[in-house]
């Protein structure tokens, strides 16, 4: 176990009868009005104000993700909606359970690869890369930060990204080392394999000071504004019922038992 020291302290937040003080700014004098969401978030996260470069990769990263159609944390929000409609904040959590190693959440994994690269000993980076390509091919295993079953051969929003990073000069070491973990990717695949949008966000963040392991705590927050509109939807155009229907209509039961009528 780690070390607890005999006092636990909190250096996040605290009120007053005045004001409510966060990370030592007060929020009514120095917050509320003076700093956009993105700001905030990030200051809340990482405690300090990010640079107007910073915060503008960072809001791009977050619209990026906000939405992509019907997918499993869209349907599981609409679902859970449509059987407890008085629970609001259910349905959006059941949505944010899928935020995962596959779907949405991938970006720590491959900002955890990044890292890796910008530790390699100089020389070394490029030989590394293709290390990860040969370790993830061999055990068979998806490369965090690759591979979209629509976006191909390139994910338009990945490019979008990068761009933006590097048009406010955001882009730095892990940016550059996405761009050798591609070429080595490609490489060991001995096809091309697009760079998808948790692995331009991953390098992005990463480059704005973002720990890998908080990363997926990004892709949450804007995924739960995308399954509010969900939940929205659903209430004003309720279509879970024929999802439902359609999905029974398409997974037969294939028992001895199945009725013929």
């Amino acid at each position: 176990m780690p070390f607890l020291p005999e006092t636990q302290t909190t250096a996040i937040a605290t009120s007053t009868v005045e004001d409510v003080i966060v990370r030592d700014k007060r929020l009514c004098a120095d917050l509320i009005g003076k700093l956009t969401f993105t700001e905030m978030l990030f200051f809340q996260i990482l405690g300090r104000t990010p640079s107007r470069a910073e915060a503008a990769v960072v809001d791009a990263c977050l619209v990026s993700l906000m939405e992509h159609g019907l997918t499993p944390n869209a349907l599981a929000t609409r679902l859970t909606y449509t059987s407890a409609p008085e629970a609001m904040q259910g349905a959006v959590a059941a949505g944010l359970l899928g935020v995962g190693s596959l779907f949405v959440g991938t970006m720590d994994g491959c900002g955890r690869l990044l890292q890796r690269l910008v530790e390699a000993e100089a020389g070394t980076q490029a030989e590394e890369a293709r290390r990860i390509a040969r370790e993830h091919r061999a055990a068979r295993t998806p490369l965090p930060g690759f591979g979209h079953p629509i976006h191909r051969p390139d994910d338009p929003r990945a490019l979008l990204l990068i761009e933006i990073a590097k048009t406010h000069e955001v882009a730095a070491r892990h940016v550059e080392a996405l761009g050798v973990l591609s070429a080595a990717v490609d490489e060991v695949y001995e096809r091309h394999i697009t760079i998808n949008v948790t692995g331009a966000i991953a390098a992005a963040l990463a480059d704005c000071g973002v720990p890998y392991e908080i990363m997926r705590g990004f892709a949450i927050i804007t995924r739960c504004a995308g399954l509010v509109g969900h939940v929205h939807e659903e209430q004003r155009k309720p279509a879970m019922r024929v999802i439902w229907e359609t999905s029974e209509a398409a997974v037969p039961y294939e028992g001895a038992a199945a009725s013929t009528e």
